[in-house]
């Protein structure tokens, strides 16, 4: 029994290398010759047909030269075998290479992919298998970039908080109040990241659901243009609106929506420059568009936008504040509405957000008026 296991060893060993030398030698073409097959079925049974015709060729070739049976059929196995091998490569390599693949995924290596070269259920599997890795990359980038965000974030409020308390306590501030005031400045903005940290993961998770009301969109809106204007008083912020617009949704969340807009467009506007928020019934949506002054998004990086902790430009964002999660939690709350958020540059300069907001009650807008508040 010891014998003939270790001779079936030896068989095989030597007919992975004779593969192997075939793999070398042939093109790769060659050596997935049933790629264009659609069907496993269908290569299984052309496996199988070729491996009985060429025993039987053969065999019969043994015959006519007189061969041994012994001899002849040995010769049919081996030829049969090697054939086989051959064309069954395209069938068991690909999952031969998704399983060590997925090894390396599993010690950490995402940049992973297989060859799909196949035109039939195996070749399907292994485009999924290369799109799923490339997605597990994308989260994991997401996921170190989120981290060195985070963290950068943390660390410059922080930092400022640890500089005024050890002046306090040195006692070398010459202005008490405006040192506490900073730091109080700097614990709000402390709070504002982790409460949209918090958002965040809610509304990823789907922990956060819409409340949807029948609400009145402009008194959203005044309540927003009412918090700004506490936030910073010199903004010039141009209204155009109607009197009244209807729809259902969640007021806090449409609340958040126009608050993280407006703040944005506030934090990237020159000074002086207007921003221009707009408010408008269209068929049986609500649209709200919100326009700066600032230097726009490069074209190629619109898309990114609301992706979190996104910088269109690191030193700007440096100067002019703000987490980078705003646009990301407005645009997952617009999607829980069934609506649509979009950015694009505006002429001559600028960006401009738009929300497409469903359900909006149209015949509002009969009594439409614009207003402009300085």
């Amino acid at each position: 029994m010891n014998r003939t296991r270790q001779s079936i060893d030896t068989t095989n060993s030597r007919l992975e290398r004779l593969i192997g030398w075939i793999d070398r030698v042939l093109p790769f073409s060659a050596r997935r010759p049933l790629d264009r097959i659609p069907s496993v079925k269908l290569k299984l049974s052309i496996v199988i047909g070729a491996a009985i015709g060429v025993t039987i060729v053969t065999l019969s070739i043994g015959y006519s030269l007189e061969l041994p049976a012994v001899w002849g059929v040995a010769a049919a196995v081996i030829v049969a075998t090697v054939l086989v091998q051959i064309l069954a490569r395209g069938l068991t390599a690909p999952l031969t290479e998704m399983m060590q693949a997925a090894d390396n995924m599993a010690d950490g290596n995402y940049d992973q992919r297989v060859t799909a070269t196949a035109a039939d259920e195996v070749g399907e599997l292994a485009r999924s298998f290369n799109a799923m890795a490339a997605h597990i990359a994308d989260l994991e980038r997401q996921r170190r970039d989120l981290i060195a965000n985070v963290s950068h974030e943390l660390r410059t409020p922080i930092a400022a908080l640890h500089g005024n308390v050890e002046n306090l306590l040195d006692d070398v501030v010459d202005d008490r109040a405006q040192t506490l005031a900073t730091m109080l400045r700097q614990t709000g903005r402390l709070g504002r990241l982790v409460d949209q940290l918090m958002d965040l993961s809610r509304l990823e998770a789907g922990a956060s659901p819409i409340r949807a009301t029948r609400l009145d969109l402009i008194e959203v809106m005044e309540e927003v243009l009412a918090e700004a204007r506490l936030q910073d008083p010199e903004a010039k912020i141009e209204v155009s609106a109607p009197q009244q617009l209807v729809m259902d949704g969640d007021p806090e969340r449409l609340h958040q929506v126009m608050a993280n807009l407006l703040d944005n467009a506030m934090r990237h506007s020159p000074e002086g420059e207007p921003i221009h928020l707009a408010i408008e019934a269209a068929g049986h949506q609500a649209v709200v568009i919100v326009e700066d002054g600032g230097p726009g998004i490069p074209a190629g990086e619109l898309d990114r936008v609301f992706e979190r902790f996104y910088r269109a430009s690191p030193d700007r964002a440096a100067a002019t504040g703000g987490s980078g999660l705003g646009l990301a939690i407005s645009r997952w709350i617009v999607d829980l509405h069934g609506g649509s958020i979009s950015a694009a540059n505006a002429d001559p300069s600028g960006c401009r957000i738009t929300v497409h907001a469903p359900s909006a009650d149209s015949t509002s807008a009969l009594s439409l008026a614009t207003t402009s508040r300085p």
